[in-house]
């Protein structure tokens, strides 16, 4: 593909940084630089705890295991979301209990929470869509007067703020991605903060297969033994050292990212305003998105799959979004549905994302408006 939906650039000294690691003579996990990300993540954020993982996806089981949830428990999440945030608490027993999204934000509709909740509901998973806050004052208020845990599922919401307060740190568990389709990257990898100290000792121990092994590297015990469930979450130095490079130029990657965004929003208005298709809100009161996803929604899948195809044609690759997971095998078989699923099933057969990526260039961008342009004009032609 002449512009491919995602590409992955290194933007500083990760190669570098990947032989320094070699010479300093570590390479599995807890080294230098994974040390250097947990101070920049604690800093920068705002958490008091961040430890990285080998992925988002392992954050996530983190999480569920310190969720503490028993065979039956409920956790209520959007079906429109991916499939780790569902699976991590199905690993542990859990039912994922699933409610449908807001049309605006597409994320899980905070009106519709505490009709899905009853006396087996332990948590909140939400999850953070292209980048946008969810409603978390709502969320938060439900979670608090029904006793519940909220975990934000952050994949994509790194340095994005809701109420000047850095998305995965409102909740008492918060889940980062740094796979290489995320803003920040580091081939695979993920983080989980630790909002609520009553998890950080027990989150070390589940990272460490289940052991006091920090404890012992920090000198606290003179050996270390199994303690706890766990497993192996730890990232590679390597991991760790291209990412360290990658958060050195976060401002840089975000403020890029965002302005691709806004080109595309920009470039694409008017043929929004004609009703052709539909776009995401470009500005918030509250809340500041970080320019993960730029999407177009068309007025049938049939649209959808055309415009696709149209753009691969030209060498531009366009992708649809996630299958709701209550639809899904997986779903029926291990989760519940509460109420109905209008907007999350008319939004996964509409939504199409355009390609954005920290290398695109402007002309490239405006190289796929041109096309969506073309594609609309040529069907409003073929039409009249």
């Amino acid at each position: 593909m002449k512009i491919p939906f995602n590409k992955p650039t290194a933007v500083g000294t990760e190669l570098a940084n990947i032989a320094d690691a070699l010479a300093r003579g570590h390479l599995s996990g807890d080294g230098y630089y994974t040390r250097r990300c947990h101070q920049w993540l604690e800093q920068r954020l705002g958490c008091p705890h961040a430890l990285l993982t080998h992925s988002c996806t392992g954050a996530l089981d983190m999480a569920a295991i310190l969720c503490d949830l028993a065979p039956g428990d409920e956790v209520i999440m959007p079906s429109y979301t991916f499939v780790s945030t569902a699976n991590a608490f199905v690993l542990r027993g859990a039912v994922p209990v699933f409610v449908d999204i807001r049309a605006d934000t597409l994320n899980i509709d905070e009106r519709l929470i505490e009709a899905a909740i009853t006396p087996r509901t332990r948590a909140i998973a939400v999850v953070h869509y292209a980048g946008v806050a969810c409603e978390m004052d709502a969320i938060m208020t439900i979670a608090q007067r029904h006793r519940l845990l909220v975990v934000e599922d952050a994949a994509q919401a790194l340095l994005a703020t809701y109420k000047n307060r850095n998305l995965g740190t409102l909740g008492q568990l918060g889940c980062i991605s740094f796979h290489e389709t995320k803003n920040l990257i580091s081939g695979e990898g993920g983080a989980l903060l630790i909002n609520d100290e009553r998890f950080a000792e027990r989150a070390e121990i589940v990272r460490e297969k289940g052991t006091n092994r920090s404890r012992f590297l920090r000198g606290e015990v003179d050996k270390y033994t199994w303690v706890d469930l766990g497993s192996s979450y730890l990232p590679s130095e390597l991991v760790a050292a291209f990412l360290d490079a990658q958060l050195a130029h976060a401002d840089q990657v975000i403020a890029r990212r965002r302005a691709t965004w806004q080109r595309y929003h920009a470039g694409l208005a008017e043929l929004a305003a004609s009703g052709a298709l539909e776009l995401p809100r470009d500005s918030y009161p509250d809340r500041v998105p970080n320019g993960h996803i730029f999407y177009v929604l068309a007025d049938t899948l049939a649209t959808r799959m055309a415009l696709a195809r149209h753009l691969k044609t030209q060498d531009m690759l366009s992708v649809s979004h996630y299958v709701p997971l209550h639809s899904s095998p997986g779903g029926r078989k291990w989760g519940r549905t509460s109420g109905e699923f209008k907007v999350t099933d008319d939004i996964s057969d509409r939504l199409l994302r355009l390609p954005i990526y920290f290398g695109i260039t402007d002309a490239q961008v405006d190289t796929v408006i041109d096309a969506v342009k073309g594609f609309f004009a040529t069907r409003a032609a073929t039409i009249r």
